[in-house]
């Protein structure tokens, strides 16, 4: 099977994981620290701004605690989001408002982004599609104009820039996954970053139970009585290992070759299959912006997408939609109006294998096969 996602591990991240065991501790420690400043300075950021945790989605619900979320709040986010985001945002009370998402990007623009603010506006959510930075930068400066908190979901945009600045440096809470299917993997975990830096310091209280100040040895030339707890707020244990970091510190390294293969297998799909009929492309990035390339997908009539999506998996090749809508979500009870461009692209788009690991057979193998079962499923009936 030819997937849609897949990492690449080696000799480097084991020799890493060799040497946490061989220094015999696995826990949130040393090489913890070491790869956020790493991120920290891939972002561009302070490594006090950054925080490693066990996912992205701990980062979404602890940006809601750190909003102060809850019943009587709306929290605008696009529909084409992951099921975290609204969970996030529902669990807390308040209420999760979808913007629409231009059909061809799949992003939001601030005008999409305005016209479903509310006065009970407490926050905006928004996701980099596929690695694709949006309208990154006139939605922040819509938000900072209405004084509304930006939260960046960067789950997919590792390695994504708008005009010189990374995304999710443009929010004031943002979060990154280095789960098993992105680019930069550790297997499950994250990154945080919060813009202000006494919300920081929250933040890394609310992901380790609430703690002012750890118990037990750390903190043992700190108290005469190191094993008291002093907690003022309630927080659960959301941090990241060594074991992950050091694994995160190798990927990351990497992850400038990564992010080129993965450049060189989206610029061969849009050749092989720009005079495709019945196949649209990806639109290009605009000037000043760079991709993660995470997502590679095409646009199909929506009466054949579902039947091409069959065929190509009988040949082995693996799509997938992401994201299905979630103002079609019963548990959120989210409140919008049309969603036209949202609508569309559900029922038109499809994601193509993209992943560093592809060889150029299976590419052009993948390209070759979406070719022919479009042109078989859009021929006329001559039976």
């Amino acid at each position: 099977m030819i997937n849609v996602f897949q990492p690449s591990l080696g000799d480097e991240e084991l020799q890493a994981i060799a040497e946490v065991f061989a220094d015999n501790w696995l826990g949130h420690g040393p090489r913890t620290k070491k790869f956020e400043a790493e991120f920290a300075e891939h972002l561009g950021v302070e490594p006090e701004q950054v925080m490693f945790i066990n996912s992205a989605t701990a980062g979404l619900f602890l940006s809601t605690e750190l909003l102060g979320l809850g019943p009587g709040d709306d929290v605008v986010l696009p529909s084409v989001s992951f099921v975290a985001a609204g969970n996030a945002v529902a669990a807390t009370g308040a209420r999760p408002v979808f913007c629409d998402v231009d059909e061809r990007t799949l992003n939001p623009t601030a005008a999409d982004i305005e016209r479903a603010l509310t006065p009970r506006t407490k926050a905006v959510l928004v996701l980099h599609y596929g690695g694709y930075p949006g309208d990154i930068a006139a939605i922040a400066a819509l938000c900072e104009e209405r004084g509304i908190p930006l939260v960046e979901d960067a789950a997919c945009a590792v390695a994504s820039t708008a005009d010189g600045t990374a995304c999710g440096a443009f929010g004031d809470i943002s979060m990154w996954s280095f789960d098993s299917m992105k680019v930069l993997v550790t297997g499950d975990g994250g990154m945080l970053y919060v813009k202000d830096r006494e919300l920081a310091r929250k933040a890394r209280q609310l992901a380790y139970h609430g703690l002012e100040q750890s118990s037990g040895f750390a903190n043992a030339r700190v108290s005469h009585r190191w094993w008291e707890l002093n907690v003022r707020d309630f927080g659960r244990r959301v941090v990241g290992n060594d074991i992950t970091a050091a694994i995160g510190s190798v990927q990351l390294r990497r992850l400038p070759e990564f992010v080129a293969r993965r450049r060189e297998i989206a610029e061969t799909y849009d050749r092989l299959l720009a005079d495709a009929a019945g196949v649209r492309l990806p639109p290009a990035l605009p000037a000043g912006h760079t991709s993660s390339y995470y997502f590679y997908w095409v646009q199909l009539d929506p009466a054949v997408r579902d039947k091409v999506a069959a065929d190509l998996l009988d040949q082995g090749v693996y799509t997938t939609l992401r994201y299905p809508p979630l103002h079609k979500v019963p548990a959120y009870q989210g409140d919008c109006g049309p969603l036209p461009g949202t609508d569309a692209c559900a029922e038109n788009t499809l994601l193509l294998p993209l992943h560093q690991a592809l060889d150029d057979a299976e590419v052009h193998s993948v390209a070759a096969a979406l070719r022919k079962s479009v042109e078989l499923r859009s021929a006329p009936d001559r039976s």
